[in-house]
């Protein structure tokens, strides 16, 4: 069993960035793609990024050349990085592992509130 938790994020104004942590317990995440998602107020569950265990790396769209996720296998922890934040980015930020075909383990999130 895997066990995450986000964190970093918070309150800022559009232009402005936030990195956000995803740090793993009960098992190492190292071989596994790892992915964020974000949900926001009356929306269903999107996908924002992920990044497999060779470091090659999926966006969405809306998020390419904003967004960078990376991780870091010795502290077990996986990053987004999030630039030239929108209002629209505004959303609960969560973060799962993708294990026998599809995301597990989520995390409980992190609110992710930007400002115009």
């Amino acid at each position: 069993q895997v066990q995450l938790v986000e964190s970093g994020g918070g309150l800022v104004q559009a232009g402005g960035s936030l990195r956000l942590s995803c740090a793993a317990s009960g098992r190492t995440i190292s071989s596994y793609t790892m992915g964020w998602f974000r949900q926001a107020p009356g929306k269903e569950r999107e996908f924002v990024a992920a990044i497999n265990w060779l470091g090659v790396t999926s966006y969405v769209d809306y998020v390419k050349g904003r967004f960078t996720i990376s991780r870091d296998n010795a502290k077990n922890t996986v990053y987004l990085q999030m630039s030239s934040l929108k209002p629209e980015d505004t959303a609960v930020y969560v973060c799962a592992v993708h294990y026998r075909n599809e995301y597990r383990y989520w995390g409980q999130g992190t609110q992710v509130t930007v400002s115009s």
